[in-house]
């Protein structure tokens, strides 16, 4: 069969969070503009492209096109599993859809699994609004072994440790007198991870250092960051994820309650690396600023 007459779907790949092509948080996205693809079709191109996440966009409304639409379905799956919340690549999907499709609605409004979520414009960064999700001194039992694993030798450099229910993630605060880059040299054994806790109250483990000029948690411009923070989910197929919206929803929760901000600068120190400009609202909603940069825009054929 010739590929004329295959069909076949818009994909692209996007960094999110990304000042720069090759860092951030790469996703693919993939425009559905007339008939939808079943839920076994959507995980098996998730599973080929093999990145954290692939969205599936779609308009809601008959007629409607990605160049003229402001209301969209909005869908993630990773490698293994459909996921209920992404961060990155919803910010991915509204960067595709402002930059490669032309549209020039100041916001978007993505219907997803977690309710309705907006994208706006905001200069050059793209801004995503997320539900706040505090975490709680309450941690589900077993989880001292989990920590032992995951810290090693900083495990003296603990300071907190909470948990967020509804998203399934365990959130280690340490000492800020750990320097930036010991902090980026912990290197837990995923694999003993999911070992260690396997009851599925834990789906991912986030890292948290408050920033200062002290520790070295700084820009390449000399702004500090507020926080820096890693992120860990083995249990979804991902061993370390490079920029995580839906942790941020966590840890913008619990960094301004305890620092007493509303807004906030932060990065995320995994190998490609993210900053996140936050806005953290009365609402019970965060605003999630950031660069997004595409990287590859192509055909995928479907048999």
């Amino acid at each position: 069969m010739s590929s004329s007459t295959r069909k076949s779907l818009p994909l692209y790949t996007v960094d999110a969070f990304a000042r720069t092509s090759f860092t951030g948080n790469p996703a693919a996205v993939c425009l559905i503009e007339k008939e939808d693809v079943s839920d076994e079709v959507k995980q098996k191109i998730a599973m080929e492209m093999n990145i954290s996440e692939t969205a599936f966009v779609r308009p809601l409304k008959a007629g409607d096109c990605f160049k003229d639409s402001s209301l969209f379905e909005l869908r993630w799956f990773t490698p293994t599993n459909e996921v209920n919340l992404c961060g990155h690549a919803t910010l991915a999907t509204a960067a595709t859809i402002f930059q490669c499709k032309g549209n020039k609605s100041d916001a978007l409004t993505f219907r997803t699994k977690s309710g309705d979520l907006i994208a706006r414009r905001s200069g050059e960064l793209t801004t995503i609004d997320l539900p706040l999700n505090p975490p709680k001194e309450k941690v589900p039992e077993g989880v001292d072994k989990l920590i032992k694993i995951i810290l090693g030798e900083s495990q003296s450099r603990k300071e907190a440790v909470l948990y967020s229910a509804r998203t399934k993630k365990l959130l280690i605060c340490l000492h800020p007198t750990l320097p930036r880059e010991e902090f980026e040299k912990i290197s837990p054994d995923v694999s003993a991870m999911m070992g260690a806790h396997g009851t599925g109250e834990i789906m991912g483990v986030i890292l948290t250092l408050r920033g200062s000029k002290e520790n070295g948690a700084v820009d390449e411009n000399g702004r500090v960051y507020d926080f820096i923070s890693r992120y860990f989910a083995p249990w979804n197929g991902i061993n370390e994820d490079p920029v995580t919206g839906a942790a941020h929803t966590v840890l913008s929760a619990y960094w301004s309650e305890v620092l007493g901000k509303k807004k906030m600068y932060a990065r995320q120190c995994s190998r490609r690396g993210g900053d996140l400009e936050i806005m953290v609202r009365d609402d019970g909603w965060v605003e999630l600023s950031g660069n997004a940069k595409v990287v590859l825009e192509g055909t995928i054929f479907i048999d």
